[in-house]
């Protein structure tokens, strides 16, 4: 993810082709200009292009046009804010649930409180090797038995919680618990489960093939109509007139694209790497378990910044 200053324009241009999205942009809007390039000299130079068609009906195409990529860019956008609000959830969760253990567990149970603190910053780890396809078990903290377990796991994120479910059931069965405890309990585990079935809902529901195949088909016809209406009016201007219009429909149709599924690697997805790591960082903080200084480290920002 890319954070940025909105108000400082002429910083965060600078970091304008650092976007591996914009570097592709560019090399598509090349080959319009290419395009547009052709078409001028076939029609200015040698006159050998008599296609006449009204700037009507190019106007009419461009308003159906932008309202395909409206639709387009809000329906990626929500999937994108969804995603967002959801890991805010799982924050809080978590968290919420460090606190319930560290109120019920007693002081010296140092062991107990390692436990827990680990297998809840386990969730937000498995739950982040899920959208990505790759659980990192190594980044896991858990015993071996528990490791072996999860790794066999279908669902790595459901073990985790059915983990959690059984070491708070032993507890009550030795009173340290009390059944009250584990209502309030149980709602934290609830959520948590939640948020990993929006999450896989968000990633295995991508926009209908047909509506995007469809919107990549029109903004190419678009595209390739509009330097045969504005040839005769602009001359060679109309290749630079093209090459800016292709940018701002390509542009919304790629950045739509990117974003439909938040939780990926692009430089625009959620950083929910960092988000897990500060999950851990929260939760081993309020059960006072101690936490490497390395391991720390990761939940600082580890993606590009725009001062």
């Amino acid at each position: 993810m890319i954070v940025y200053q909105g108000g400082d324009w002429w910083r965060a241009l600078r970091h304008f082709q650092t976007s591996t999205v914009i570097r592709l942009l560019l090399k598509r809007v090349a080959l319009v200009g290419l395009y547009g390039s052709v078409i001028a000299v076939t029609s200015l130079d040698f006159h050998t292009l008599n296609v006449r068609i009204g700037r009507e009906y190019l106007s009419i195409l461009g308003i159906l046009l932008s309202l395909l990529l409206v639709f387009r860019t809000n329906t990626a956008y929500d999937r994108y804010y969804e995603g967002r609000k959801v890991w805010g959830v799982l924050v809080s969760q978590c968290r919420g649930l460090a606190m319930e253990m560290n109120a019920l567990l007693p002081r010296e149970a140092k062991s107990s409180r390692r436990y827990f603190a680990a297998l809840i910053s386990n969730f937000p780890i498995a739950v982040e090797g899920s959208l990505r396809n790759k659980v990192r078990f190594d980044k896991m903290e858990a015993t071996p038995d528990i490791i072996e377990r999860l790794q066999k796991a279908e669902s790595v994120a459901s073990t985790i919680i059915a983990v959690l479910m059984e070491s708070v059931e032993q507890l009550r069965q030795v009173q340290i618990f009390d059944p009250i405890h584990l209502i309030n309990i149980k709602q934290h585990y609830l959520s948590m489960m939640a948020v990993n079935g929006t999450c896989e809902r968000i990633k295995a529901t991508p926009i209908p093939y047909s509506y995007s195949f469809f919107i990549k088909c029109y903004i190419t016809i678009f595209i390739m109509i509009m330097p045969l209406v504005l040839v005769d009016s602009c001359g060679w201007w109309m290749v630079p007139i093209t090459m800016i219009g292709a940018y701002a429909m390509l542009g919304l149709e790629m950045i739509g694209n990117e974003i439909e599924n938040p939780f990926g690697y692009d430089s625009n997805d959620l950083p929910i790497t960092q988000l897990s790591n500060k999950i851990r960082v929260s939760v081993h903080d309020l059960l006072g378990v101690e936490l490497p200084a390395e391991k720390k480290a990761l939940a600082s920002v580890p993606y590009s910044i725009v001062h």
